[in-house]
């Protein structure tokens, strides 16, 4: 083969390469935004948080209760960056989860946001995984990434895989921020929505 052909073959080779996802990537849903910067649009406060919007971020206040989704999901990977503000600061992001009990969901999954607990995985006040994350310094933005498949639940933190654990049920519920007395901010939640997900409920 000439040396010519050759080179082009390469070429369009290496060029439909770079056009494939990268073998980390989803790439089987499209991201949607689920927080557009101004307010609290398309999230609906359970038993009185203090969640509010300001400088483009969700600030969480000193109130007790939880910020939900207004769809429920099935199966979906979420990003979001959280921030604490205080010493000793404790809060969560729940998976899956039912309307019932105050001032929490009482058996809801939660990845937790606890300074002794980074990253720990409950069920209502179960440790089903432990933290394997150091406690994050103040007024520093962390990213996390959740993943649910079916009864598979992943997380990665900062970029790097902190757990998959493999008994998550039920098969689908609300997205959630829990409010448990200490400030935080929130900012670039997004989702990927790989399952069908139900329309609010009927008032």
């Amino acid at each position: 083969m000439k040396p010519r052909i050759l080179s082009a073959i390469l070429f369009a080779s290496l060029a439909l390469a770079g056009s494939l996802p990268a073998a980390d990537s989803p790439g089987d849903g499209k991201w949607e935004s689920l927080f557009n910067g101004q307010d609290l649009t398309g999230w609906v406060p359970m038993n009185a948080p203090a969640f509010t919007v300001t400088n483009g971020v969700i600030h969480l206040g000193k109130g007790s209760g939880w910020l939900r989704s207004e769809k429920e999901y099935t199966d979906f990977v979420l990003e979001a960056e959280w921030c604490p503000l205080e010493a000793r600061y404790n809060s969560g992001f729940f998976v899956r989860a039912g309307l019932e009990g105050k001032p929490f969901p009482p058996e809801v999954w939660q990845v937790n946001l606890k300074e002794s607990a980074v990253g720990e995985l409950l069920k209502g006040s179960t440790n089903r995984v432990p933290s394997v994350t150091p406690p994050m310094p103040l007024n520093q933005w962390v990213k996390f990434r959740i993943e649910a498949r079916g009864k598979k639940l992943t997380l990665d933190v900062d970029g790097k895989r902190a757990w998959e654990f493999n008994e998550l049920k039920p098969a689908r519920g609300y997205i959630g921020l829990q409010s448990e007395g200490r400030t935080f901010d929130f900012r670039n939640l997004r989702i990927q929505d790989l399952g069908a997900s139900s329309p609010p409920p009927s008032k």
